[in-house]
C-alpha cells in the first residue's frame, strides 16, 4: 500500500500517515532509532526508495530510520494485512508438508479435484486472490489438519 503523506506529531510521540484507504498512526516507541528531547526528528518523507511503501525519517544527530508499510499495517492490525499474512503463512505451511510428503503433484490435484496450474497458484506465496477455504483444502489434502484459535484481542 503506497503512503500518500507522513508527518511527525511530537505531541503525540507518533507519526501520521495518510494512504488510500484511511490514516493511520505509528508510535516512536516502536522505532528501532528512538528520537529524544536533545535528538528530535527533523525530517520525515515518503521514501521512494521504497516504493513509497514506507517512509524515512531523519534525527538532529543525523541518524536516519526507515519504517515500511507494512510495520505499520501490523501495528494497526488492518484486517486486510493479517488475512494476507495468514494466507502466506498457511502457503508456507502448505509448502513445507509437500516437501517432506510423499504425496505427488499429479496425486494431489487429483485429491483437491483441480488442474496442475491451478495447484501451482494455490502454492505460489506471493499470491493473495486464493482464499484461506482453498489452502485449508490443500493443506487437507497434503494430509494435515488445520486448527484456527480464536483469543481475545489484547488492549
Amino acid at each position: 500500500m503506497k503512503i500518500q503523506n507522513v508527518s511527525a506529531n511530537n505531541k503525540r510521540r507518533e507519526f501520521q500517515l495518510k494512504t488510500r484507504r484511511g490514516i493511520y498512526s505509528f508510535p516512536y516507541s516502536r522505532l528501532e532509532l528512538k528520537p529524544s528531547r536533545e535528538n528530535p526528528i527533523t525530517e520525515v518523507s515518503v521514501d521512494p526508495e521504497l516504493g513509497n511503501e514506507g517512509f524515512t525519517y531523519k534525527l538532529l544527530s543525523g541518524d536516519e530510520g526507515s519504517i515500511h508499510m507494512d510495520a505499520v499495517l501490523d501495528f494497526n492490525e488492518d484486517p486486510s494485512y493479517l488475512t494476507d499474512l495468514l494466507l502466506y503463512n498457511l502457503t508456507a505451511e502448505a509448502l513445507r508438508h509437500m516437501d517432506k510428503s510423499q504425496i505427488g503433484t499429479r496425486e494431489l490435484t487429483r485429491r483437491l479435484g483441480t488442474s496442475t496450474s491451478q495447484l501451482y497458484r494455490l502454492l505460489d506465496t506471493t499470491n493473495y486472490r486464493k482464499s484461506v477455504r482453498q489452502m485449508i483444502e490443500l493443506l487437507h489434502a497434503l494430509d494435515c489438519e488445520v486448527d484456527f484459535i480464536v483469543k481475545k484481542r489484547r488492549a
